[in-house]
């Protein structure tokens, strides 16, 4: 019995590491993982406390089997998160670190914003949140790569 229960929480926690999402939250070392790896990226503008289609999108494809399937292959992923409750506030750092990635790639403020980018910071796409299913979504992400 003991055996069992150790195969499954060992299995389990297998599992969870292989369909375990890495998002990023330093740009730079994301850029310089996707052209060590020949990846591209994945940059999603959320407002995880307070932008309803932010946690939509998040909850519908992001946390998809089919999304985590589809990015760990070929993307790098980052998210510049702006939430807006005191009790989830951003380092000073991490904020000024995620308004710089605004003023380059979301001047006008849209949330959610996802833009796929090449390791060397070139827009490829851009998208938000759409009452999609996870496949379609990853259709339109995978469209910018062609």
């Amino acid at each position: 019995m003991k055996k069992t229960l150790s195969s499954i929480f060992i299995l389990l926690a297998i599992t969870t590491t292989v369909n375990a999402q890495n998002w990023n939250t330093n740009f730079q070392e994301a850029t310089a993982k996707a052209a060590k790896e020949s990846k591209n990226i994945i940059l999603v503008f959320s407002g995880s406390d307070w932008c309803a289609p932010c946690i939509k999108l998040e909850q519908s494809i992001f946390q998809s089997e089919a999304f985590k399937t589809f990015s760990a292959t070929d993307y790098i992923l980052v998210r510049a998160d702006f939430p807006k409750r005191k009790k989830n506030k951003l380092s000073d750092s991490q904020q000024e670190q995620n308004n710089e990635l605004a003023a380059m790639y979301n001047p006008n403020g849209y949330f959610p914003l996802v833009v796929v980018l090449n390791a060397e910071g070139k827009v490829l796409g851009k998208t938000g949140y759409k009452n999609t299913t996870p496949e379609d979504y990853i259709s339109v992400l995978a469209s910018f790569t062609k």
